[in-house]
């Protein structure tokens, strides 16, 4: 069989230049990278051509809205790299590219230059150049156009005595500057695809969450809490240095197979159940608890909230109480087991009675998207533009494609958290598909090891470019075991981490301020007398509280702006396994910070810490003070090692600014 022969076109036989190796690039294009407001995307390709000639290519960038495209010209790195950046502005989408060409004047320039400096015959060398600037002449407009014509007519001039100034002129910067500006891009390759970037408000990047139970809230021990009690604990709140504060669902309960303390299947009269169990008779997933307050009451908490600069985030979990006025309505959203009972959920052994899954199967797909979509589009509209959803891995990949794109299209503002403590590749599935930050792994990585190994996958790697990890050292769900073992040291130890490794964490907070570390039982990770099934009253100023030391953790957060970004993260070596160091550092340098943890919350640890000086803008011969912002101690360090020790019954960490040593005019030194 004869094989078919693909025709080229003529102009595409003389594309010479090869685009390929693009980064940041997801799953060859299919999903976007994500930014917030102010930060620079960063484009590196392979690009090269055949031969010896010299090549140029840019990097171009639009708005969504936009039809035109801004160039910026790529540097050459090194094998064939090259790279350009730009900075996003605006919320909603952008859109970058390449382009490339074989550059015949600036490989004209640089072999003539290689030939003056020879000493070889340039003349005709020369009129090869005066036809590159005549034809740039015509691509020209203005006294541009006119400038290229006066160097063409001085090129071509063949007298003997104009050699010298010819060659100069053929040298000069300014001609050099100009024929960049006016490239000749007739067979020019263009990269084949155009990538997105989404642009999401600062605070989807630097945030710190604190999580609490509206009806926990009530100054009276025994009684409901409600969205008014809430308001009283803004102040506190914003004191603390928290900016989004998120509310479990504030939905009606169910009554059905209603859960009593500590997921007992057997509730009890006036037993609360979970807030999770969402639906009765009251109203569903666009209700109010009715014990919470009214819908009036709500928008007026989100309206003082905003005035102390804290977001509140409401957690949106697609599933049903039994009794749940979906349930009734639409029967087809949910799948029935052969005795005709609805399927509750289930993650054997466990058994969840009191919910049920929609069936993302169902007949009626699109009445069950659009009617879900519905409910984030409520909340919006009473001023809510931060979602934490639960469980998003177990609803269809399309429905969150399709969701998210279509609210953040309309509301580019809008930040969604994906509770989803699952395998690797589906939790970064979600990210690629919308979610702007994601629960990670980071409550059961405890080790140096441990630590080390996640933080530069999440830092280094390409899943920094969509998964931003948002760090939570405890939940409702989670109690992890180092926290119940290891008392206060070890909660401040892993707050320390948890806001400093990440840019955005936060904390179940009265359980994590008071040290809550009482298990259900030996071995479990859940709470004994879990808040998830009961009204709590917490003494938030009862002895031993850590919400000093958690403010003061948010105010350096807030001071220093490497804390606030986390592509600078840097591990560096500690002769003890029981002590991890890391550094930030903004782009200039201007702002270094130094970490160190003690792992170990049951004793002291020491050891010498090595650092790399040039990566931290230290000259290594002079001397720099470390300056202990949880404590206020400074030390004053030389060479890249030194000496570190840690008591974790005092303070179990250090976060260092490193200053570095400056001398003034006046001739003395300090410290900057």
């Amino acid at each position: 069989m004869a094989k078919k022969t693909v025709e080229i076109k003529s102009d595409e036989k003389r594309l010479r230049v090869i685009i390929s190796g693009v980064a940041p690039e997801i799953d060859a294009g299919c999903f976007p990278i994500k930014r917030s407001i102010g930060e620079n995307v960063k484009v590196e390709a392979d690009i090269f051509t055949d031969g010896h000639d010299a090549i140029s290519s840019v990097l171009r960038y639009r708005r969504e809205s936009e039809s035109n495209w801004t160039e910026t010209p790529m540097e050459a790195l090194v094998n064939d790299r090259w790279a350009a950046s730009f900075e996003v502005t605006e919320l909603g989408s952008y859109y970058y590219s390449l382009l490339a060409w074989v550059d015949h004047f600036k490989s004209w320039r640089r072999d003539f230059e290689k030939k003056v400096n020879a000493g070889v015959d340039i003349t005709i060398d020369l009129l090869v150049g005066a036809q590159l600037v005549t034809e740039a002449e015509k691509r020209a407009t203005g006294a541009d156009a006119k400038q290229f014509h006066v160097w063409g007519a001085e090129l071509s001039d063949k007298s003997p005595k104009k050699l010298a100034k010819r060659t100069q002129i053929a040298l000069d910067e300014a001609l050099f500057d100009l024929m960049i500006r006016y490239p000749d891009r007739q067979y020019v390759t263009y990269y084949e695809k155009e990538l997105r970037v989404v642009v999401d408000p600062v605070l989807a990047r630097f945030g710190a969450w604190y999580e609490f139970f509206p009806r926990s809230m009530s100054p009276v021990p025994g009684r409901h809490g409600t969205f008014k009690d809430c308001e009283a604990q803004l102040q506190r709140v914003s004191e603390m240095g928290f900016n989004v504060l998120y509310f479990p669902p504030i939905h009606p309960i169910g009554r059905s197979f209603r859960k009593g303390k500590n997921n007992n299947p057997q509730c009890q009269p006036g037993e609360v159940g979970s807030p999770w169990a969402i639906g009765a008779s009251e109203g569903g997933h666009k209700s109010i608890l009715p014990e919470l307050g009214t819908l009036e009451d709500f928008r007026r908490l989100v309206k003082r909230a905003r005035e102390k600069k804290i977001e509140i985030a409401l957690d949106i979990a697609f599933q049903c109480a039994p009794d749940h006025p979906y349930v009734k309505e639409h029967p087809a959203w949910f799948k029935k087991r052969p005795d005709g009972t609805i399927q509750y959920a289930e993650n054997p052994p466990k058994k969840y009675q009191d919910i049920y899954p929609f069936d993302f199967e169902t007949e009626d797909t699109a009445g069950l998207w659009e009617e879900l979509k519905s409910v984030f589009d409520y909340w919006i509209e009473q001023g809510v533009s931060i979602f934490r959803v639960d469980n998003p891995h177990t609803k269809a990949f399309p429905f969150w494609e399709w969701c998210i794109g279509a609210l953040k299209k309309e509301h580019p503002e809008l930040i969604f958290l994906s509770e989803a403590f699952t395998r690797p590749k589906v939790m970064y599935r979600l990210a690629k598909l919308g979610y702007t930050q994601s629960y990670n792994y980071f409550p059961w990585r405890n080790t140096k090891a441990e630590i080390t190994e996640y933080f530069t996958e999440l830092t280094k790697t390409e899943v920094s470019e969509y998964f931003r990890p948002n760090l939570w050292p405890n939940t409702p769900d989670i109690l992890p075991q180092y926290v119940q073992t290891g008392g206060r040291p070890a909660f401040a130890a892993r707050l320390v981490l948890a806001a400093t490794l990440g840019a955005s964490y936060g904390i179940y907070g009265p359980a994590f301020e008071l040290c809550d570390n009482r298990p259900r039982a030996a071995g479990a990770e859940e709470y004994l007398n879990s808040e998830k099934y009961e009204i709590k009253h917490w003494n938030l100023n009862a002895a031993g509280n850590l919400t000093e030391f958690i403010s003061k953790v948010n105010h350096i957060r807030k001071e220093n702006p490497a804390l606030q970004s986390n592509e600078s993260l840097e591990f560096h070596p500690v002769d003890n396994e029981q002590i991890v160091v890391y550094s930030k550092a903004t782009e200039d340098l201007d702002n270094v910070i130094l970490t160190v943890v003690n792992l170990d919350p049951h004793h002291i640890h020491s050891g010498w810490v090595e650092l790399n000086l040039r990566q931290l803008g230290i000259e290594p011969e002079h001397g720099y003070q470390v300056h202990d912002l949880l404590t206020g101690a400074r030390y004053l360090w030389r060479g890249a090692r030194n000496y570190v020790e840690l008591n974790p019954q005092f303070v179990p960490a250090h976060i260092f600014r490193v200053r570095r040593r400056i001398r003034s005019e006046q001739d003395f030194d300090y410290y900057m």
